[in-house]
């Protein structure tokens, strides 16, 4: 069965329609105000381009509707990759107008090549555009917080897939041009009408559950930090990451280093589980009360997700950075045996130092959370960046 472009159309953006409205009255009822009302921007951006298009395809003489349609749906894919971002705590202001300039340059194309440019008038810019966006997002998914997330990794084969699709696009229209069969069989409206419904299914039912578990990890932390921000001086993550920012501009004034120092205990949930809330709270407890204690009088504290803390010292030296990375997890070892009970969680310590040339807080904190990351996988040893040291 063939259907036509107005068939195709108008069941796409049923799909879409319907997937973007369940994500986006799910963000208002949940008042989320991170990562996931940047991906709601992402699905609005969706379900807009989806009906323009259906209009271009009733009435193909709405080269309007094909000059808005070309800039959301570049909006709506950046909004993706921006949302990524979001969740991992990176910088959003130079990579929003990034996003936002493409958006016009791709309704600027259409414009630019006028009427008699046939239906794909501008599309290459389009094509370009959501290759590198998703391109990007799948990236981005991979790496810093959502790459602890195995469901992220759904999220970046979407994009990743959705990448590829612009690439053979492009690829195909610059050897081949729009009219050729190879384009029209492949990587026409047809195609996809398909790609864009399987792809906007799964990434909606990702995404809600990416933030279904961040908001299940994350709310008992935020309790707690709320009641020790006032004695123990424990910073939410993006506090501290302002102000790790500000010392390393200082530090690299001065050609200094800044350690940051990741902390992990990845099986609090299964303690919890098997041992009861009154354990795991004690366990969480003890780990923030033994970091203030061990580390230095002026160390910053932050928070690092439902299983995590972050903690950045002046670094002498190397050597002095490592050894004081060997005794904290030496101390929390210690430390967490005696308030558990013998229940020993898993400790992963992980540390990277700061160029000497400078460097973001995002990227440091994200060097020490891998590193983190795979010494909870190597108990009795301290991961410094992509060295394995004994603590």
């Amino acid at each position: 069965m063939v259907l036509d472009q107005v068939t195709l159309s108008f069941a796409t953006a049923l799909v879409v329609v319907v997937s973007g409205v369940f994500f986006i009255a799910e963000t208002l009822l949940r008042r989320d105000d991170g990562a996931g009302r940047v991906w709601s921007l992402g699905f609005l951006g969706a379900m807009l381009t989806t009906l323009l298009y259906m209009v271009w395809a009733y009435d193909p003489q709405a080269m309007w509707s094909v000059v808005i349609g070309n800039a959301t749906f570049v909006s709506g894919t950046g909004c993706m990759w921006l949302g990524c971002r979001y969740f991992n705590a990176r910088r959003m202001s130079a990579t929003s107008l990034v996003v936002a300039g493409a958006a016009v340059g791709a309704s600027a194309a259409v414009v630019l090549a006028g009427p008699d440019a046939g239906s794909w008038a501008g599309a290459l810019w389009m094509f370009l555009a959501l290759m590198v966006f998703a391109g990007l997002g799948a990236a981005e998914a991979l790496r810093g917080e959502m790459g602890r997330y195995r469901t992220a990794r759904a999220l970046a084969v979407v994009l990743g897939l959705q990448s590829l699709f612009y690439v053979g696009r492009v690829v195909v229209v610059l050897i081949a041009g729009f009219d050729s069969d190879v384009f029209n069989t492949y990587f026409g409206v047809a195609a996809a009408s398909i790609l864009t419904v399987i792809l906007t299914i799964v990434a909606v039912v990702v995404t809600s559950v990416l933030r279904a578990d961040r908001a299940a990890e994350r709310g008992p932390l935020l309790t707690a930090s709320v009641s020790l921000l006032g004695t123990g001086g424990i910073l939410p993550r993006a506090s501290f990451l302002r102000v790790l920012d500000q010392a390393l501009g200082r530090a690299s004034a001065r050609g200094e280093q800044i350690a940051v120092v990741a902390v992990r205990i990845d099986d609090l949930p299964q303690i919890a589980t098997a041992f009861g809330d009154e354990i795991a709270h004690s366990v969480a407890q003890a780990c923030r009360d033994g970091i203030a204690r061990l580390m230095p009088a002026l160390s910053l504290i932050g928070e690092d997700g439902a299983t995590g803390m972050l903690t950045a010292f002046h670094a002498s030296s190397e050597p002095d950075a490592r050894r004081l990375a060997g005794q904290l997890y030496r101390g929390l070892v210690d430390v967490l045996g005696r308030v558990s009970g013998g229940i020993v969680p898993v400790v992963g310590v992980g540390m990277s130092l700061s160029e000497p040339g400078g460097g973001t807080a995002e990227d440091i904190v994200a060097s020490a959370e891998d590193a983190g990351l795979r010494a909870s996988r190597s108990v009795g040893v301290v991961i410094v960046a992509e060295d394995v040291r004994e603590p």
